[in-house]
């Protein structure tokens, strides 16, 4: 049994981690909706992010993100991968839109900001490390 901390630690940063990817899924499809003039209410945005949000639990469950949570690689790449395949195929299955230009602008959007963050934790990490 550890008594110096660093398990307590390690769960808070994993839980970090996982609520920032699933902020950065929310603020990705808000904007969405927001750009397209559609409601931003609970229920609006929770039908936009779900499948993205499921993605996005997919990819922490196969990269095992509890491991390596801020790691760009392969956590984030893996997380996001799964967030934009995962969220499209079940938009697909759903009869939601899947249109090619909603494809790249998701792969981006998430991209950076499912990335950016990792990356600027590591950034962060090795300025401090100096």
């Amino acid at each position: 049994m550890r008594t110096d901390g660093s398990h307590g630690l390690g769960v808070r940063r994993t839980v970090a981690a996982l609520a920032a990817d699933l902020a950065c899924v929310l603020t990705f499809t808000t904007a969405g909706r927001r750009s397209h003039e559609e409601a931003l209410n609970i229920t609006g945005v929770a039908e936009t992010a779900w499948p993205f949000l499921t993605g996005t639990l997919v990819g922490w469950l196969a990269s095992r993100g509890w491991r390596r949570p801020t790691s760009v690689v392969p956590t984030g790449v893996v997380v996001w991968l799964c967030t934009v395949v995962v969220g499209m195929a079940l938009r697909k299955a759903t009869s939601a839109g899947t249109a090619f230009s909603f494809i790249v602008v998701a792969t981006l959007a998430t991209a950076l900001l499912l990335l950016g963050w990792r990356a600027a934790v590591a950034a962060a990490a090795r300025r401090q490390a100096r």
